[in-house]
C-alpha cells in the first residue's frame, strides 16, 4: 500500500531551527514603518523588557545619553525630508539617542546610523537635537515605537516604555 501524501504549505521550506529558551535574545528585534504622504519612515530597534525594574532614573540614568533600545543602536530611516517638532530633518538614516530627565528629554538624531547602542558617537555627529516633554501612559512592558496618529502630511511617533511616552510630531513638507 502506498504512503499517503502529506501536503506542505506553498512556499514552505525546511522547518525553522528550534532555539533553546536560554539562547533567545532578551531584547527582540523589531521594526515599524509608516508612510506619511509620500515619505516612508522606518524605525528599527531592539525591544528591552521592563521585567519589574524601575526604568527611568534607575536602569536608565537621568542626565546621561541613552540609546532607546539594545544591541544595535535604534535607527530611523527617511526617504524624504521631514520636520520633527517643527525642526527640519533631511532624508537619510540616523541613529536615535536621548537624554532622559524627569521633566524634559533631549531627543537626538545622529548621522552615525549603523552603530552599536554604546558608546554614543558624539555631538559632532548630531544632525538634530530636540527638547521633548514626556507624557504618562499605560504600562508598556517592552520598549515600543509606534505611530498612533497619521493624518494627511502629519503623524506622531511615540517611544513608549514602562509608563513613559515620548511623542515626536512629524510633518512632511
Amino acid at each position: 500500500m502506498a504512503e499517503p501524501l502529506r501536503s506542505q504549505p506553498v512556499g514552505a521550506g525546511p522547518a525553522p531551527e528550534i532555539i533553546p529558551l536560554e539562547k533567545v535574545r532578551k531584547s527582540q528585534a523589531a521594526a515599524v514603518s509608516q508612510r506619511i504622504a509620500t515619505t516612508e519612515i522606518t524605525v528599527t530597534y531592539s525591544r528591552p523588557v521592563a521585567r519589574g525594574r524601575e526604568l527611568f532614573g534607575k536602569l536608565v540614568p537621568f542626565g546621561q545619553v541613552w540609546n532607546p533600545g539594545a544591541d544595535q543602536a535604534t535607527a530611523i530611516a527617511l526617504n524624504g525630508d521631514v520636520h520633527v517638532n517643527d525642526r527640519p530633518l533631511p532624508r537619510g538614516k540616523y541613529s536615535l539617542w536621548a537624554i532622559p530627565r524627569p521633566t524634559a528629554w533631549t531627543v537626538i538624531f545622529n548621522k552615525a546610523a549603523d552603530v552599536y547602542h554604546t558608546p554614543y558617537p558624539g555631538a559632532a555627529q548630531d544632525i538634530l537635537r530636540l527638547e521633548v516633554q514626556p507624557e504618562r501612559g499605560p504600562h508598556m512592558e517592552a520598549l515600543t515605537f509606534y505611530f498612533p496618529t497619521v493624518e494627511g502630511k502629519d503623524a506622531v511617533l511615540r517611544l513608549h516604555w514602562g509608563e513613559l511616552v515620548v511623542p515626536l510630531s512629524i510633518r512632511v513638507p
